[in-house]
């Protein structure tokens, strides 16, 4: 059985440099293979088949939140499929 490993880290962006971590994320899901490091350790990931793609978002007076979760599965699963619309206006 494979162990489980984790991988965590926060830290204040610009929006220059969120957009270039996603855009290295979005690569490495094309790639098939993600490399998450920073000075506590790395991790590499093999995102392979169908995903399960979660989106949630939150706001109140000061605070706004966006979540995006992506969860895939050595096995393949079914996955309950929704169209989902993200737009600029």
């Amino acid at each position: 059985m494979k162990q489980s490993t984790r991988f965590r880290h926060e830290s204040l962006q610009d929006s220059e440099s969120v957009q270039t971590l996603l855009n290295a994320v979005v690569e490495g899901i094309s790639r098939g293979k993600i490399v998450l490091e920073d000075e506590d350790g790395t991790m590499v990931m093999k995102p392979k088949g169908l995903a399960n793609l979660k989106i949630s978002a939150s706001q109140d007076e000061k605070k706004n939140r966006l979540y995006v979760r992506l969860t895939w599965y050595e096995s393949t699963d079914p996955v309950r499929e929704k169209e989902l619309k993200i737009s600029t206006k």
